[in-house]
């Protein structure tokens, strides 16, 4: 049986697209670029972060490689490299319908065979170069 604290505990995962399959990342980049004329943005990184509690420790582990990421084209770690970049995440609001979330806590349940637990994501940007604070603010 679990224990009701390890159930308590929020999990934490990022996951982000190798650097060759940063599609996303690399056209908003250009779009920043272009369209918003930010020529001292050098790189931009994103990053999906899954919060996931009501689950065990040992199914949250099998679950980063299945569930969370596809191993032949994701990065996943538990800690954010963020030294030296400008972060910031976006995340939905409470009673906004977030699929990824949705679709993360429907495969977890099924390959547990229990309850759903609770998911929450966001987006995470990490921004390189000599960003301005009005910059930032335009990208956001």
């Amino acid at each position: 049986m679990r224990g009701r604290k390890e159930l308590d505990m929020v999990y934490r995962v990022f996951v982000e697209k190798k650097k060759e399959l940063a599609g996303e990342a690399a056209s908003t980049l250009a779009d920043i670029r272009g369209l918003l004329g930010i020529e001292n943005l050098e790189g931009l990184r994103i990053v999906n972060r899954y919060d996931v509690e009501n689950i065990t420790a040992e199914l949250f582990e099998a679950c980063k490689k299945t569930v969370f990421s596809e191993p032949q084209l994701d990065i996943v770690s538990d800690e954010l490299e963020a030294d030296g970049v400008t972060m910031f995440a976006v995340e939905y609001l409470p009673g906004q319908f977030d699929q990824r979330a949705d679709s993360a806590a429907q495969c977890v349940q099924i390959i547990s065979e229990g309850e759903r637990p609770m998911v929450r994501t966001a987006k995470v940007y990490l921004l390189s170069g000599a960003l301005s604070d009005e910059d930032v603010a335009r990208i956001k």
